[in-house]
């Protein structure tokens, strides 16, 4: 008695897919897709946040060697960093708070976090812009592939009652075709659930290096702050 073994050329990926059903086509196509897309922003924000860490621990390490803030600010407070950013807005609202004859230390203490927190929640949120294609992939696309199977299934089904026949030639390509759409869903969403993962711990991480960056330049505004006050009286 002959074994039913679908062959290699049937099972191919190619040939399931143009096979397939033309809903279940269409699955797979805006599948492939999004894994193209969650692919294209994993490598571009991967090496775009690493970068961005390499220039900002550059650009601190500099800022913190200076003598002069103002010659440092006038020189570099320009450059597309998120330090730099947070660097002029500290100086520009210590410029504002100070130039009145009558100086309120504590309101110019909370402005400064104030302005340079909101230059932080501003940069992380230029850097994370598309992360959340990732998270929606993610989420998305097993269910998506999941209904490409069930399309699938439903599809076979329907062909086992046209023919009046349960044998496995007849249910299997529509069964192999519905398998290999959640296939695709699980190979789009794997790498989008991971990838956002680790691409978010790496912006936390960047948003806790700037917090402590505008800690201790708020400590350094706060000192002089403290000197012009006495020096004063």
């Amino acid at each position: 008695m002959p074994t039913l073994t679908p062959s290699t050329d049937l099972m191919s990926p190619l040939t399931l897919f143009l096979h397939a059903d033309i809903v279940v086509k269409l699955v797979m196509a805006g599948l492939l897709l999004a894994s193209v897309w969650t692919w294209a922003i994993i490598f571009t924000y991967a090496t775009r946040i690493r970068r961005t860490n390499r220039k900002v621990a550059a650009y601190e390490a500099d800022f913190w060697k200076a003598s002069d803030i103002d010659a440092f600010a006038a020189r570099r407070g320009e450059e597309k960093l998120p330090s730099a950013a947070v660097l002029s807005a500290g100086l520009d609202e210590w410029r504002r708070s100070t130039k009145a004859v009558q100086v309120d230390r504590q309101g110019t203490r909370e402005r400064l976090a104030s302005r340079m927190n909101l230059a932080i929640a501003a940069e992380i949120e230029t850097l994370a812009d598309r992360l959340n294609i990732l998270a929606t992939v993610g989420s998305v696309a097993p269910f998506v592939g999941l209904f490409g199977t069930v399309w699938g299934i439903m599809r076979s089904f329907t062909a086992i009652a046209g023919a009046n026949n349960t044998s496995l030639a007849v249910v299997a390509p529509g069964i192999a075709e519905a398998l290999f759409a959640t296939a695709i869903g699980l190979f789009a969403a794997i790498p989008a659930v991971i990838a956002y993962n680790r691409l978010t711990h790496g912006i936390d991480r960047l948003e806790a290096r700037l917090g402590r960056f505008a800690d201790r330049f708020h400590a350094t505004l706060s000192r002089e702050l403290e000197s012009e006050i006495g020096a004063g009286h």
